[in-house]
């Protein structure tokens, strides 16, 4: 089910079933407003400039929903949809009206079992119906196998380059080898090249795209007002982090950490260790963070806010002040395993629940 919307000219025209109970808030009740319902297992969103939404499905199916249309996009890349693996995120950059580029994270094959983190740039038709000119400008050096922790938040920073959140793969001390990608952001151009100003492009050893390392499964990235790159990461049992990202910084995993292994044992060498940035917020048990966005809508009471998907607990996460700590869980039927977060255009918390197969708005009650 698809319900008609025009956020271009910011208001929803709604259809089919009555709204659901109001959400209560800190910025006063709430309606979450179901605006593509009947989903398998959506990963991320994002809004084309003419108030279309492109959606992600992770066993490999790109969306776009433009009203009461739904468009399956031909052109995908092949993706090993294994485990958390598939198709992942998808970015509209500014540019989007006159280049017509998009890029895509997914798992993508390596080897005869291995699949790693990999970054697909391609052209929407006119007509969007399919990619073209598609091409993977981007994979992460061959390393561990298996269907876990591929990271995969694409950002566009400031200055136009890509920064790309890659996991550990399962395999934590290759987060602390700067001769794997496992466990960092990366900064590369559009091209896929390591972006001009990288920290570890005269570092011996080192590969070139690292931005920052020492991370166990960033899935949700954002930049500020100010253009701050900022990034919330899975810790293990217990530990899950969010971390402001500055270049070259170790973030410690694994050998520092705010959380335990699975069976209860300790976990590398504490919770601090001199030359490793401590997180500016950590959660104990873990929630299972996943998408990050920063509040720049209508809702005067959360600008600048960071919101942020819970898997494991089925909130999402507001996070204020400096340094940036949760001060409300936003809960509510509709927010089961909420997979990405974002602003839309029409000024409204939007928000992808994986647990309803459901893409959502937030908006306030009706009197």
């Amino acid at each position: 089910m698809i319900l008609k919307h025009a956020v271009t000219a910011l208001s929803v025209c709604m259809a089919g079933p009555l709204a659901a109970a109001p959400i209560q808030t800190s910025a006063g009740p709430m309606t979450a407003e179901p605006m593509v319902e009947d989903l398998g297992t959506p990963w991320a969103f994002d809004f084309l400039p003419d108030g279309a939404i492109l959606l992600t499905e992770r066993e490999g199916q790109l969306l776009r929903i433009d009203g009461d249309a739904r468009t399956e996009v031909r052109g995908v890349p092949k993706v090993v949809a294994n485990g958390q693996g598939g198709l992942l995120d998808v970015l509209v950059p500014r540019d989007f009206a006159t280049s017509r580029e998009l890029f895509f994270t997914y798992a993508k094959r390596q080897g005869f079992r291995g699949s790693g983190t990999a970054v697909y740039r391609a052209r929407l038709s006119e007509d969007g119906t399919r990619l073209e000119d598609g091409t993977t400008i981007f994979e992460i050096a061959r390393g561990t196998g298996g269907g876990y922790h591929f990271g995969s938040r694409l950002v566009e920073g400031s200055d136009g380059h890509l920064f790309v959140t890659v996991g550990d793969r399962g395999d934590g001390p290759k987060a602390q080898d700067l001769s794997m990608h496992n466990g960092s952001v990366l900064r590369i151009t559009r091209d896929g090249a390591p972006a001009p100003g990288n920290p570890f492009v005269d570092t011996d050893g080192a590969l070139p795209e690292i931005w920052s390392y020492g991370h166990r499964n960033p899935q949700g990235a954002a930049l500020d007002a100010s253009g701050q790159l900022w990034v919330v990461e899975h810790g293990a049992k217990g530990g899950d982090e969010v971390n402001r990202i500055d270049p070259g910084v170790n973030y410690g995993w694994p050998v520092i950490s705010y959380g335990v292994d699975y069976d209860g044992s300790k976990l590398g060498q504490g919770t601090a260790k001199e030359g490793m940035a401590q997180p500016v917020h950590f959660w104990d048990p873990s929630i299972a963070p996943s998408g990050m966005g920063f509040y720049d809508g209508s809702v005067a009471e959360w600008s600048g806010n960071a919101f942020i998907g819970s898997l494991k607990f089925d909130y999402i996460s507001r996070l204020s002040g400096d340094p940036l700590t949760e001060v409300e869980q936003i809960k509510s039927d509709e927010t089961l395993r909420v997979r990405d977060v974002d602003t839309g255009p029409d000024g409204a918390l939007w928000f992808l629940s994986v647990g309803n197969g459901a893409l959502y708005r937030l908006v306030p009650a009706a009197d």
